[in-house]
């Protein structure tokens, strides 16, 4: 059995497919949409070696002519390197305008193949089939693609939604388990931002959700991709609503760059980051200590890190004015009203800033 969400956005308007065994209708499912008959499949070394072949071999039983790219696994292969040999790929397996682009693993290869597929011939289809947790509930859905910079993440980019998301549950089963739990921080998020009761039964179940794929699983992957899909209908181009998505995100973004790319998976630096807007929150938008103390409880419950990192606050400050939403340099926060709730575009004081970093190692 296997559920369907449906993002509406007129012409560009596409299904999300969530369920067991998708993999192997692929190409059937491909084959409703009307796309050329030439694809890329884009996987990493990982993902490619367990589920390539599946992809490969349901594509080409619906007559589509079949290539494959392969990177390197893990957030480095999101990098400009990258892409242009991405190029390179598309163009030796003689795509066309009318060709499409498989994005096959997790955020890193749907970013990346996402963005392959939004700038070549200024844009070719794109089918995201998501085999993260991560992938499946945030990064797979709403057309934002994109690689990194030294200087920040996602910095290089473009929306460029796909004509299908096809997100396989039994995928998750090889999914190793630091990257299962990193997907839970993007699933407590959308309780968080849009949705008390999500909130309420992720506490009640954590600890079973915390031992891996469940039926449960299923329905909170499809709830999850529900909320974004009203988000983005709402706000596409992240003009203003969208923007609550990123709750967690500015000091997340800002520990993985101050780290070095790969030490803090990214559900585990938003998961800091969150306790960290959280606690910005109590203060400056009225949150409730006590729902601040049930979101550290819950993120801990599931395995994930409440503490910021030991590096230094100069090199985390200087990321985030090097972020996306920030304006002048100067960091723009999503801060928490209430379970439910969130408000954009938040100014924060600098010595609040500091002040709460400092307290947060503890």
């Amino acid at each position: 059995m296997s559920s369907i969400v449906k993002v509406e956005l007129g012409p560009r308007s596409y299904d999300i497919h969530i369920g067991a065994g998708l993999l192997s209708r692929l190409g059937a499912h491909c084959g409703k949409l009307g796309l050329g008959r030439n694809c890329l499949v884009v996987s990493d070394s990982h993902v490619n070696r367990l589920y390539g072949s599946t992809g490969v071999r349901s594509l080409k039983k619906a007559g589509f002519a079949v290539a494959r790219a392969v990177v390197p696994a893990g957030e480095t292969s999101k990098s400009e390197k990258r892409l242009f040999e991405l190029y390179s790929n598309a163009l030796a397996a003689g795509l066309d305008r009318k060709s499409f682009v498989v994005a096959l693993g997790g955020g890193v290869i749907g970013d990346l193949a996402g963005f392959l597929a939004a700038t070549l011939y200024r844009g070719i289809r794109l089918v995201q089939v998501p085999t993260s947790l991560l992938a499946m509930v945030d990064s797979s859905v709403g057309g934002k693609t994109g690689i990194n910079l030294p200087e920040g993440k996602n910095l290089i980019g473009s929306f460029h939604q796909p004509a299908l998301v096809l997100a396989d549950t039994d995928t998750l089963n090889t999914l190793p388990r630091r990257e299962y739990l990193s997907g839970l921080a993007e699933v407590i998020k959308y309780g968080l931002i849009s949705d008390p009761s999500l909130f309420s039964a992720l506490e009640r179940r954590g600890k079973d959700l915390a031992r891996g794929p469940s039926a449960f699983l299923e329905n909170v992957i499809a709830r999850c991709c529900e909320i974004k899909a009203d988000v983005v209908r709402l706000d596409e181009r992240e003009n203003g609503l969208r923007a609550i998505l990123n709750f967690g995100h500015t000091i997340g973004h800002a520990i993985e760059q101050a780290t070095g790319y790969g030490k803090y998976l990214h559900g585990e630096a938003v998961a800091i980051g969150m306790v960290f807007a959280a606690r910005l929150s109590v203060g400056l938008k009225g949150f409730k200590r006590g729902d601040c103390a049930r979101l550290e409880n819950l993120l801990r419950q599931v395995g994930l890190p409440v503490h910021r990192p030991s590096c230094e606050w100069a090199g985390v400050r200087k990321a985030m004015g090097l972020d996306k939403k920030s304006a002048g340099r100067k960091p723009r926060f999503v801060l928490a009203r209430k379970l439910g709730a969130a408000a954009v575009g938040c100014e924060v004081p600098e010595a609040l800033l500091k002040e709460v970093w400092n307290v947060s190692g503890k």
